[in-house]
């Protein structure tokens, strides 16, 4: 069975491992960064820090025969607050200016990009990652590992902002390079993608100061660099459905850097927060009554002050009707330290 559950000190190595296959900015290949990662999630877990610097990271593990957490195989984060007066989100709006000349007639339409910062920020998720050996997992690692976010802020509303964001990597080159930044940030910067990227997280000063502040008329660049320009990489097309399918959007803005698309919803209008639910523990003596119908797929937390914090089964019933109590197997029970009675949130994911 596997759990998923905030990340703790002893989950690093494992962190490692699945921080390799993503590499992005929020989950680097490096260690040092990912125990500040780690530390910064079990901080904000514990209301150490203030609401806006808090960064929650849930991971995915296997329960070994004698119910201790194995290895971290998959990753997925939530920042409270993305953008802020000391380091505003920066983004490119992508727009469509119209011309027509009456001598010519002729009509002409051209994509602009013009740089945007904003200051009373905005929840993001990100650092969704699963190793390749448990993609196509029949429990669907990865759909649980992104939804989980959405029970947790559902959970916990006033910690987060009315706006959620989702920054989707864009098509790359084998090499990991940028073609809009090759294109646009390299000339106006002298930085690499790289360095750009990772020195943008604790200092975007050098954004505002050497970027241009004039619309850039993406006409101009080479037909290869418009053609990434808001696209979604074909590793993130499933993150892509996804998100439309719980109310997020393509918002025509992009990353300054890469030219990946931005993805936003009202946070009190997503399905999943909209469908968390919180309803006691039947008696073990309990069961659901099985109709012979499809059995749907909830996931199923408890919370409790000490590390793990907020831990999460993932469970197949029948049904689960209004007002009913929720029927957990015996091994489940155990996992979560549940007994009747006790309150649980649920999530319905299938």
């Amino acid at each position: 069975m596997f759990l998923l559950r905030d990340i703790a000190p002893g989950d690093l190595d494992g962190l490692e491992k699945a921080a390799v296959h993503l590499d992005s900015v929020n989950l680097p290949n490096d260690r040092a960064a990912l125990a500040a990662i780690v530390e910064r999630s079990r901080a904000s877990f514990a209301g150490e820090l203030p609401v806006a610097d808090r960064c929650f990271v849930f991971v995915a593990s296997e329960l070994d025969a004698g119910g201790r957490p194995g290895e971290v195989v998959g990753t997925s984060m939530i920042f409270a607050q993305h953008g802020s007066r000391r380091a505003p989100h920066v983004f490119f709006d992508v727009l469509e200016e119209e011309r027509y000349s009456e001598t010519l007639d002729r009509h002409l339409s051209h994509r602009v990009l013009r740089i945007g910062y904003a200051y009373k920020g905005l929840t993001e998720i990100g650092g969704l990652v699963l190793r390749p050996e448990f993609r196509r997992h029949p429990e669907r690692l990865g759909r649980s590992l992104a939804y989980v976010r959405f029970l947790y802020l559902a959970r916990h509303r006033n910690q987060f902002r009315d706006e959620v964001l989702s920054e989707l990597m864009p098509p790359l080159e084998p090499d990991g390079t940028s073609l809009l930044w090759e294109a646009l940030g390299r000339k106006f910067t002298g930085l690499s993608y790289q360095e750009a990227d990772r020195l943008s997280q604790t200092n975007k000063e050098f954004i505002r100061a050497l970027f241009p502040q004039d619309p850039i008329y993406a006409t101009l660049l080479p037909a290869p660099v418009q053609a990434v320009i808001g696209e979604v990489g074909p590793r993130t097309k499933g993150v892509e459905k996804l998100l439309r399918e719980v109310g997020f959007a393509y918002q025509h803005r992009i990353d300054p850097f890469d030219g990946g698309p931005h993805f936003h919803a009202r946070t009190d209008d997503i399905t999943l927060v909209k469908a968390v639910r919180a309803v006691p523990v039947a008696d073990a003596a309990q069961a659901p009554i099985d109709a012979g119908g499809r059995r749907q797929v909830f996931l199923v937390a408890r919370e409790r002050p000490a590390p793990p914090c907020f831990v999460v089964a993932r469970i197949e019933l029948p049904s689960l009707p209004e007002g009913e109590r929720v029927s957990l197997p015996e091994d489940v029970r155990r996992a979560l330290e549940v007994t009747a009675g006790d309150e649980v949130a649920v999530l319905r994911i299938s």
